[in-house]
């Protein structure tokens, strides 16, 4: 982990407070002589400037600047209490460039009483000309299969990054070159191959200014040592070592799998916080809740598909989604997971599906829209042995008896007629 020091006051000090990371003052703090009628006069020594909460990190691309604004604390529910229904909008290699969804989904967010994750691909933050400095695990120096970029576009990123965080997002990350299939896949990549890539990750986040020259810059307002507690890996591959990587190195969850609509448990110590099958609109099978996996299931591997069907294919994903979400919030109430990317295929239309779904679950009273970090923090919370009962709740089961005897601590009534009878399963 890089160095860390406080901010003189001066240049810099001035810039990170304009940029309006955190209120700070400068000031030297020492007395002054002003000229009296009767001569010189000893003012009284200025008192001194509050310390500010932002230190700089490494080369100033990072900072500290003290616990994260607008998370909620987590409450652990009371017996009996029904539990919230949970939806995480999650986004895989997240940056900004000519599309601009990164910054019109945070405005969508706003608008709707959510945050989300934000999973930052590292060569995001890396320019092309300093590709080099990447030394991907079973390939040559400078390899990725989705590029690096260019300096206006790592100036748009960290902009949206920053201002995400400080909205109460979360920055995960995507890791940096995204290798799929047999011939250096992630899947092949040993438990150390998956800690080098980490670290690399983490490194191009806290060195971009050296890398792009953007010194004068603001910095992220975060230690990313800190904030990083979770991951997607690329094309879900890879996971196995990946977990064990990501355990010993102290992340929090792991949101690589495919799993049923059903309330998570750990594995390694992390969260399993999976995307999960939800209904297929059209289909007799289900379908994981991604735009791209919708997308090849409608149109194969060609982003641009028939025209005529654009309309169709986002509306299949927009009503899967929310049979999905129905489901969960009228039955067993596990936490629904939806992943994405900045990307227009077929026309835009996933783009468009995914909005109308935060603008029709978002803004209901009971219905909490989170990052990832804030289910994790909820789900460290709660009593173990609540989470316990509600895993065993099925696929858009509602508890038999209801949420206030099922959560209640106390055992259920026997059935009529037959006392002393063990209670009956949920």
């Amino acid at each position: 982990m890089a160095a860390t020091h406080r901010i003189a006051a001066g240049t810099a000090l001035a810039a990170v407070c304009a940029a309006s990371l955190a209120g700070c003052a400068i000031g030297t703090g020492t007395g002054t002589t002003r000229q009296g009628a009767s001569g010189p006069q000893k003012e009284k020594p200025a008192a001194p400037a509050p310390k500010s909460a932002i230190r700089l990190i490494g080369d100033g691309s990072t900072a500290y600047t003290g616990a994260q604004p607008n998370l909620p604390r987590p409450e652990r529910l009371k017996p009996g209490q029904k539990p919230p229904q949970f939806v995480v909008f999650s986004w895989d290699g997240a940056g900004e460039d000519g599309q601009r969804l990164f910054s019109h989904f945070r405005e969508v967010a706003k608008a709707n009483n959510a945050t989300m994750t934000y999973f930052l691909s590292g060569v995001y933050m890396l320019p092309d000309h300093r590709r080099d400095l990447y030394r991907p695990p079973q390939h040559s120096p400078g390899r990725s299969d989705i590029g690096f970029n260019d300096l206006q576009g790592i100036a748009d990123t960290v902009e949206q990054l920053r201002l995400a965080w400080l909205e109460g997002n979360e920055i995960g990350t995507h890791f940096n070159g995204h290798f799929c299939g047999r011939g250096g896949g992630v899947g092949e990549w040993s438990v150390e191959e998956w800690k080098d890539e980490i670290v690399q990750a983490k490194r191009f986040v806290k060195s971009w200014k050296t890398n792009t020259g953007m010194t004068q810059a603001p910095p992220l307002p975060f230690d990313y040592d800190k904030e990083l507690i979770g991951a997607r890996t690329p094309c879900l591959e890879g996971r196995k070592n990946f977990v064990k990587a990501a355990s010993e190195l102290g992340f929090r969850y792991d949101s690589s799998g495919v799993n049923n609509q059903v309330w998570p448990s750990k594995k390694e110590g992390l969260w399993d916080l999976s995307m999960q099958l939800v209904p297929f609109p059209g289909h007799s099978y289900e379908q994981l809740t991604m735009d791209y996996n919708f997308m090849v299931n409608q149109s194969g591997t060609r982003t641009q598909g028939n025209p005529a069907k654009h309309a169709l294919w986002g509306d299949q994903m927009r009503d899967g989604l929310l049979m999905g979400f129905h489901r969960a919030y009228h039955g067993n109430r596990a936490p629904l997971i939806i992943g994405n990317h900045f990307e227009s295929w077929n026309g835009g239309t996933y783009m468009r599906a995914v909005e109308e779904v935060i603008e029709a679950v978002c803004n209901r009273p009971d219905v909490r829209c989170v990052s990832f970090r804030q289910l994790a923090d909820w789900l460290d919370a709660q009593d173990p042995a609540t989470l316990e009962k509600l895993r065993t709740l099925g696929v858009g089961e509602a508890p038999k008896q209801g949420w206030a005897l099922f959560l209640s601590g106390s055992p259920a009534p026997a059935p009529r007629g037959a006392p002393g009878a063990p209670a009956v399963r949920p």
